[in-house]
């Protein structure tokens, strides 16, 4: 059974944690809206399914799953929540601290947004000051050269075809594709569900094309998400602190 920090007594924690140890952050939205055919924890859903695969394939303690972070392109959707830059940097700063201070050097978070790298970069720079060293999933490159193989829609990045794709693979139960749209509106920015809003047209809040998505793509794509993180988390117990 994979370590999990939150399962274990602090006793069992004290004889697993040590300087030798990748510790992994799962870190994906419980609260972020995803479409009228994904739920709002669609992110932690992927975050966590990822961090078990990894745990099962690497040596790794899995830290519990931060929900809430920098997600500020999507708050105009009911629902939706986002920590300021600052609090979500000092979040993963304070937590990675308090670890690291019974032994651990290297963290990996296990990162399933995009905006999130704004104030992991920053929280990674600090901690490497303090001699720790912190590196995370690039969600847009983990994966990347099969999203392009598989990719039909024109566009997208959210709530769309491949997302959607990935969701029918690992929680196929989640996805109502009834409702599943294509609302594509090329911009950058953050969503909006009015029109003549500040922002990117949405009025469904999808990115994208989702109606394009199948089970057989987000298995392939979940798979090779999974080799580039794995690949990360190799090279990050081979670095020095």
């Amino acid at each position: 059974m994979p370590p999990y920090l939150e399962r274990l007594t602090w006793v069992e924690a004290a004889g697993l944690l040590g300087p030798a140890s990748v510790v992994l952050l799962p870190l994906g939205a419980a609260a972020k809206e995803h479409g009228p055919h994904l739920p709002l924890d669609n992110d932690r859903r992927l975050a966590e399914y990822l961090a078990e695969r990894v745990a099962k394939a690497r040596d790794v303690i899995v830290a519990p799953t931060i929900a809430y972070h920098y997600y500020p392109a999507f708050v105009e959707y009911p629902g939706s929540t986002t920590l300021r830059l600052e609090t979500a940097r000092d979040l993963v700063t304070d937590i990675v601290s308090s670890i690291a201070a019974h032994g651990p050097r290297r963290f990996y978070v296990l990162n399933t947004g995009v905006s999130t790298a704004r104030a992991l970069e920053p929280a990674a720079a600090e901690l490497s000051r303090r001699g720790l060293l912190l590196r995370y999933t690039d969600v847009l490159a983990a994966g990347s050269r099969a999203r392009a193989a598989l990719e039909q829609q024109s566009g997208g990045t959210h709530a769309d075809e491949m997302e959607t794709s990935m969701m029918l693979h690992i929680a196929p139960w989640s996805v109502n594709m009834s409702k599943a749209v294509k609302d594509f509106h090329p911009g950058e920015g953050r969503l909006t569900p009015r029109a003549g809003g500040a922002g990117v047209y949405s009025p469904s809040g999808i990115y994208g094309d989702a109606t394009l998505a199948t089970a057989a793509k987000g298995e392939r794509l979940v798979e090779a998400m999974l080799a580039d993180i794995l690949a990360d988390i190799a090279a990050l117990r081979d670095a020095a602190p």
